[in-house]
């Protein structure tokens, strides 16, 4: 039986161990995968005893997403564009392979989950830290006519519009204000990157970048109720209104399938989770 394992600190709420168990029995796939809580002064020798354990690979998630990245000897493109690895495979070389599956993930949950609209949207990234690094590549490849990044911190938002500027669409234009400034336009599409979820807060966005078809979308996900920010395009008419499990389930299948070669199906994986108790 091959050994994965969601490393990070926490990691105890993860979906990931009954997310994987469920791709496993549908393809046929005999696997063990755990969620493991790594110290944060020990991560690269946590890793390296997975390693000496039998481990095959592992997910990141946050704090650890940057070290893992800095430790992976083969980077995907997808991980370079994001500075960012939250999958990594432990080639029978001894290499470390590393990839970001966060913005493929985001991607196919909104166009082919939700047929959500990207190309020539006007669209919203709020937030500009490594959640949203990870997303601007594939969304940009998707070549909407505006992308704008807005953030507390707008010297961040800069920063990402300089490095993502350089392998541009001629026919998309990526920007960068403060969450005040954002109101000067409306938005097609509205996401939320920023970790104020976490918190039951949502950023101080204005009113005004709604249209009356605007689309919101939560990077973080919540079962049981909306979270923060769905509550707040609910509250405010936005036309349609999502959280991230679905990100978080199409992310997982693309990791899935980088280390078994075989592609879950994820619809009836995130309508079971949807529709019962969550079971750890």
């Amino acid at each position: 039986m091959d050994k994965y394992a969601v490393v990070g600190n926490p990691v105890s709420h993860s979906l990931s161990p009954q997310i994987h168990r469920l791709f496993a029995e549908q393809t046929n796939q005999n696997i063990d995968y755990q969620a493991l809580e790594f110290a944060e002064d020990s991560f690269e020798q946590q890793v390296l005893q997975l390693i000496e354990s039998g481990f095959k690979g592992i997910n990141v998630t946050v704090p650890f997403k940057e070290r893992a990245w800095a430790i992976t000897d083969i980077l995907s493109p997808r991980a370079k564009d994001a500075g960012a690895v939250n999958t990594v495979i432990f080639q029978d070389d001894g290499l470390l392979a590393g990839d970001n599956t966060d913005g493929i993930g985001l991607t196919r949950d909104m166009i082919t989950n939700n047929h959500i609209l990207i190309q020539h949207r006007k669209i919203l990234v709020l937030g500009a830290g490594g959640a949203v690094r990870g997303i601007l590549g594939p969304l940009l490849a998707q070549k909407p006519d505006l992308l704008t990044i807005a953030n507390r911190t707008i010297e961040k938002a800069q920063d990402l519009v300089h490095q993502f500027s350089e392998n541009l669409n001629d026919n998309t234009e990526l920007q960068h204000c403060s969450f005040e400034d954002s109101g000067k336009q409306k938005y097609d599409l509205i996401i939320n990157g920023t970790s104020a979820g976490l918190t039951n807060e949502v950023p101080a966005i204005p009113d005004e970048i709604l249209g009356i078809n605007s689309i919101c979308y939560d990077m973080m996900y919540n079962i049981t109720q909306p979270t923060a920010f769905v509550q707040w395009a609910i509250d405010r008419g936005s036309l349609r209104q999502f959280d991230g499990l679905g990100m978080l389930v199409e992310q997982a299948a693309e990791a899935f399938f980088i280390w078994r070669g075989v592609r879950p199906e994820t619809g009836p994986v995130i309508s079971q989770l949807r529709q019962q108790p969550v079971d750890l």
